[in-house]
């Protein structure tokens, strides 16, 4: 009996430069301990069956594919099921003159460790894993489909924290060992207010047609700054600069001041301003800190070791 294929890869943070990484700033980010894997199963029929697991163990999604040329027979979610035909289709077009299509004849079966409302990349994760299936470049997968820095693919790969930055368009990182000495005082909360991000970028485009250029010089030093910092004061004092020239551009107020003026730490929005996960400080003991954000209504409160290998 053949043993099922398996690929796997991390969801992701961005800790630093959200929006500014799109125009070629240094970027902090981060691959998490949770992710996404990807199975293939023999199977005997004669169209190729997918069926996607959430973090519970339940189907969220199943479709039955052409496997010549990846249309959509059938599936319990039409929207979902164009959408990863489309990426099957250009996975295919792009490993074309490589070797005739991998997934012939079996079922794929796909499997979150996140919840799939978190926003710690169940695209990048998938786009990354089908990559992986039809041995072809994650980043030209990722142009071909839903676009963006790319920062994600990276992370999806990477067994540490990366520097990540578009240079001349192109996806350069190096991995970096991110394990700052008051990483006990650093947590990510959920916010559970899922952001358009191709709405968030639309509007950066549109407020940063006049911003000044140096901005993007001062974003990749802060980046840095983040990264060598060992004293969690200064941290935050980064985190408010950080967030003050990001505010500045896309004309939107800060985490902070919307939700949590009264924290004796600091917040910071990563990736869409608003949406999923944000980063707080703590010098406060694990209980009191989470005590705040259930107060505040937000009672996912995850410690960095928890979420950060």
């Amino acid at each position: 009996m053949t043993l099922p294929q398996t690929f796997y890869a991390h969801g992701k943070l961005l800790l630093t430069a959200e929006y500014f990484v799109l125009d070629g700033a240094e970027a902090l980010a981060l691959p998490t301990s949770f992710g996404q894997s990807l199975k293939i199963i023999e199977n005997n029929t004669e169209n190729l069956i997918w069926k996607s697991f959430d973090s519970d163990g339940k189907i969220w999604f199943e479709g039955i594919f052409n496997p010549q040329n990846f249309d959509l027979l059938q599936s319990n979610d039409a929207t979902v099921g164009e959408t990863l035909s489309n990426i099957l289709k250009k996975a295919n077009q792009l490993s074309i003159t490589h070797h005739p299509s991998p997934i012939t004849h079996k079922q794929i079966e796909t499997s979150l460790t996140f919840p799939k409302n978190w926003g710690l990349g169940t695209s990048s994760t998938l786009i990354y894993t089908i990559a992986q299936l039809f041995e072809i470049n994650p980043f030209d997968l990722l142009k071909q489909t839903f676009g963006g820095s790319g920062y994600d693919i990276a992370c999806a790969g990477a067994d540490s924290a990366i520097i990540y930055a578009l240079k001349n368009g192109e996806p350069t990182f190096d991995k970096v060992a991110f394990q700052p000495i008051f990483k006990d005082n650093l947590y990510f909360i959920y916010l559970g207010k899922k952001q358009n991000s191709r709405e968030g970028i639309a509007r950066y485009r549109e407020k940063s047609k006049s911003i000044p250029p140096q901005y993007i010089n001062q974003i990749s030093a802060l980046t840095l700054a983040f990264y060598c910092e060992e004293n969690l004061k200064d941290f935050e004092k980064l985190i408010v600069e950080h967030e003050n020239i990001v505010a500045s551009v896309i004309d939107l107020p800060r985490i902070q001041s919307l939700y949590f003026k009264d924290f004796w730490g600091q917040t910071k929005s990563l990736g869409a301003w608003g949406g999923d996960f944000i980063l707080a400080t703590s010098d406060r003991s694990f209980q009191e800190t989470e005590h705040y954000f259930k107060e505040k209504g937000f009672p996912i409160v995850l410690k960095y070791t928890q979420i950060i290998n």
